[in-house]
């Protein structure tokens, strides 16, 4: 039984066409950035989530919470865990 894969890249890109999907997506890009953000900056540092969680006094559970979008952290929160890893947070407007 042959079954038929379609490519994400693919599929992304047909839904996008729809203006609403596409309204969705724009919505949800700024808390996709933050989270890419923490993780490459987390793993350039060569630590784990449980040495972040350590550095900003909180859980692992609770970086991985934030890295996976499943909460949208305070700016209080983001500015602790980027001074934890040695950065500093810029806000900009675009």
């Amino acid at each position: 039984m042959k079954h038929n894969m379609i490519d994400f890249e693919d599929f992304l890109k047909e839904q996008l066409k729809d203006p609403d999907f596409r309204a969705e997506m724009e919505k949800l890009e700024p808390q996709y950035q933050l989270e890419r953000a923490i993780i490459k900056a987390r793993l350039e540092d060569g630590i784990t989530q449980k040495d972040l969680a350590k550095r900003t006094n909180t859980t692992q559970a609770v970086i991985s919470r934030v890295e996976s979008g499943s909460v949208s952290p305070s700016l209080k929160t983001v500015n602790k865990i980027a001074m934890a890893l040695g950065k500093k947070l810029k806000i900009e407007f675009v």
